[in-house]
């Protein structure tokens, strides 16, 4: 494998996120029956793949003329960059992207024995077929206009990612705050329940205290729904509709509520 100059190695991380974009979205919107811009970010990117592709380039290097070692280095490689990517983004994010919790031999839900697999097969293909069209193309063009493209397309991506990422956090901090909502919606629950038994077991002279009591009680469990409302429809809703497998071990409920109500909310909008 030649030695490649920084924006090259750049170039080549946009291309196979570029790849891995096509792939995935290809195969989720088959599958879904309609068109899916799959990935974190809004471009069509996918960086797991750029830099799982750039990781199995590096790791390779001493074993590339090996078929078999090419296809172990590059299965461990990418399979350890998945866990380690599914697992920060879930502790940061509180929201795994992908989940392989359903499939045999998984780890976490964060990797499987089928992608581990699929992992050393595209690596093989990759180093010993795709990789040479690539580089050919990245090197026909020259180390000027390589470094030209490299510097041009990095404002782009890194505004996509920031945007993306700051999304991801907003929607984060939305399921803390409603899963804080929602448990003490249910405890007011409890206290409108025990309210509405006594008010209709008092007397005359308590009931009037009692109609109160849960009047103000009404009007707290109003404003506390008011404040599940969604800011940010459009963006938050993008990057979900973007990953339709994303889950959230520790808000579920909370999260399946905000992707019901997002769903709601989007289709209020399109009716204006």
């Amino acid at each position: 494998m030649d030695v490649y100059t920084i924006s090259q190695w750049v170039l080549f991380f946009y291309i196979y996120c570029f790849l891995g974009w096509v792939w995935e979205s290809t195969y989720v919107s088959v599958k879904s029956k309609k068109l899916v811009n799959r990935g974190f970010l809004k471009g069509p990117l996918l960086p797991i793949y750029g830099s799982g592709a750039v990781c199995v380039l590096v790791a390779t290097i001493p074993v590339r003329d090996n078929i078999a070692l090419t296809f172990v280095v590059g299965m461990v490689a990418a399979t350890a960059l998945e866990y380690v990517t599914g697992a920060v983004m879930e502790r940061l994010f509180r929201v795994r992207y992908w989940d392989y919790s359903g499939k045999p031999f998984n780890v976490n839900g964060y990797i499987c024995l089928g992608s581990t697999v699929c992992w050393g097969v595209m690596t093989v293909l990759m180093v010993n077929v795709l990789h040479r069209y690539v580089a050919d193309l990245v090197l026909a063009a020259g180390e000027t206009w390589d470094t030209a493209a490299a510097l041009v397309l990095t404002p782009f991506v890194t505004a996509d990612f920031m945007n993306s990422f700051h999304a991801a956090i907003h929607l984060r901090d939305i399921l803390v705050r409603n899963e804080k909502l929602n448990e003490e919606l249910q405890k007011l629950a409890l206290r409108r329940r025990e309210l509405e038994q006594r008010l209709a077991d008092a007397g005359e002279k308590a009931r009037e205290q009692r109609a109160a009591e849960l009047q103000e009680l009404l009007l707290r469990i109003g404003e506390l729904r008011g404040r599940l409302a969604v800011p940010n429809v459009r963006s938050i809703h993008g990057l979900l509709r973007r990953n339709p497998a994303a889950v959230s071990r520790l808000h579920r409920e909370t999260f399946a509520q905000l992707k019901q109500s997002l769903a709601e909310k989007i289709g209020e909008i399109k009716n204006i």
